[in-house]
């Protein structure tokens, strides 16, 4: 069983920055591509970005590409997402997944989920 808690929503005004971490349980997380969804109010989950177990290769949707940055600390066990010049649309329930393999963009396609975090933008 892999138990991921989020941290680090909250609100923020358009353009600021926030950063959001995803812990894990007992170093487990090295072994599995980690990654962030979201859901925005009356939307359908959406995927938002993915990094490999070790590190080496990220992925990320169209609409964040640029302004967001997946990383993880495997010393911590801990995988952030650094949000940047964020807008009101990025409002949403953000969450951390685990899965075994890279490059998916499904949510049946991650096996573990965190309970999720709100980011709300203002203008």
């Amino acid at each position: 069983q892999v138990l991921l808690v989020e941290s680090g929503g909250g609100l923020v005004q358009a353009g600021d920055s926030l950063r959001l971490s995803c812990a894990g349980s007992g170093g487990v997380l090295s072994y599995y591509t980690m990654g962030w969804f979201r859901q925005a109010p009356g939307k359908e989950r959406e995927f938002v970005a993915a990094i490999t177990a070790i590190g080496e290769r990220t992925d990320y949707e169209d609409l964040v590409k640029g302004r967001f940055t997946i990383s993880r600390d495997s010393a911590k066990d801990t995988v952030y997402l650094q949000m940047k010049s964020l807008k009101l649309e990025d409002t949403a329930v953000y969450y951390c997944v685990a899965s075994r393999f890279f490059g998916r963009r499904r949510e049946n396609e991650y096996d573990y989920w965190g309970q999720g975090t709100q980011v709300t933008v203002s203008s």
